[in-house]
């Protein structure tokens, strides 16, 4: 009889590897989500007051902004909220056309107060906060990008949070909309409203663990300088939560954003976010263990570390999958499965590709398989010690 190779993959070992990774793709997409849903139903209030309104800061980064820069301050001076209790701080980051000689006419004739501060060479996002942050007069501190467009009572609702002497850091609500302002109904709105819903639930649990850069705020006085390559949307609010605070979400705080219109802008966007969060988990890896941060440990290995890394049990299950498909019903199913959901996204790209709008049948699973290609790149990028500093305008 003829011996099996001693490195031999036994259809056991197959079969264990499909459901390992099955049983871990529903846990990271269904299972921590519905774990949160029932977390939740034990809910840890916010004691937010409409009526609390202290001075404010609001910091913003800017690189040849020239296009946005004047909308975006104008969005920010119609801000429901008391003019002499806000501020509002740009630095520009080196920009090379005409954002600072626009911030500056807006400062001149503007009954809030606008500063401008100018960082040569240019360094990036973050060393452009470290920069204002210490300029900053109000208590608490807002991040807005230079293209970012919030409801008119989103201020006054981040704020009111901040009543809650246990709060920390507060994060807003944002919706992508197509070029006329309405809604988007594709995928990338889809997961918006899947990553805000359990934002929601982690709320009530205690704290969040992701946040949107283009609407967050915090305690001036918790604000720590970031190294140039870390990033601040996702760094600054897990030191909130590691120094006892909660970093939460506020539904009401609405920021409209702008949808990228090709696919090649969001995927590039989206491995660069990836590969700086990914630094951001290892940076921050102290809050993974359970010993000293308990169940928040627990959420961020579930919500960020196990995402990030989907890719490979989605990887293993579809390999899997395909060299069982004639050995049972269940793995023949998982294989059309993945075959019709893969071929859908193929769909999907084209037709964005060609400029169409996508529904949701199409828009989820290519917005799904973006997303995990995207993290594929940046753990690669990760692996191999890329960092990403400096930043583009974002194109919409």
């Amino acid at each position: 009889m003829q011996e099996r190779a001693p490195h031999a993959i036994t259809p056991n070992m197959l079969e264990f590897l499909f459901w390992l990774s099955a049983v871990l793709v529903v846990y990271i997409y269904i299972g921590y989500p519905a774990l949160m849903g029932l977390l939740a139903l034990n809910k840890r209030p916010v004691a937010y007051d409409d009526s609390y309104q202290p001075n404010v800061s609001i910091l913003i980064a800017a690189y040849n902004e020239e296009k946005d820069i004047a909308e975006t301050l104008e969005n920010k001076i119609a801000q429901q909220y008391p003019r002499d209790r806000l501020e509002i701080l740009v630095v520009s980051d080196e920009s090379e056309d005409d954002t600072d000689q626009i911030v500056q006419r807006y400062a001149r004739k503007s009954d809030v107060s606008i500063r401008l501060l100018r960082q040569t060479p240019r360094q990036g996002k973050t060393a452009g906060l470290n920069l204002i942050a210490p300029e900053a007069k109000g208590e608490i501190i807002i991040f807005s990008d230079a293209n970012s467009q919030w409801a008119s009572d989103a201020l006054a609702k981040l704020v009111r949070n901040f009543a809650d002497p246990e709060v920390g850091y507060v994060t807003g609500k944002m919706i992508y909309t197509h070029d006329d302002g309405s809604l988007m109904g594709d995928g990338c709105s889809s997961y918006m409203k899947y990553e805000n819903w359990l934002r929601e639930k982690e709320t009530a649990v205690g704290s969040i663990v992701g946040v949107d850069g283009g609407i967050d705020a915090m305690r001036r006085n918790l604000y720590e300088p970031l190294s140039p390559d870390q990033l601040p949307d996702f760094v600054q609010p897990l030191k909130v939560v590691e120094k006892g605070w909660r970093a939460i979400y506020e539904p009401y705080a609405l920021l409209k954003e702008k949808a990228l219109k090709d696919s090649d802008s969001e995927f590039a966007m989206r491995v660069r976010v990836s590969l700086r969060a990914i630094w951001a988990l290892y940076d921050m890896r102290q809050l993974l263990n359970p010993i000293n941060h308990g169940r928040y440990a627990f959420q961020l290995l579930s919500h960020k570390v196990l995402r990030y890394y989907a890719f490979i049990p989605l990887a293993i299950m579809a390999v899997t999958s395909t060299i069982l498909s004639n050995d049972g019903a269940l793995y023949a199913l998982a294989f059309w499965g993945q075959v019709i959901v893969y071929g859908l996204a193929c769909v999907g790209h084209s037709r964005q590709s060609q400029g169409q709008n996508l529904s949701t049948a199409y828009g989820v699973p290519y917005y799904f398989t973006l997303l995990n290609w995207a993290c594929f790149k940046a753990a690669l990028a990760f692996s191999r010690g890329e960092k990403k500093v400096t930043w583009n305008p974002r194109k919409g």
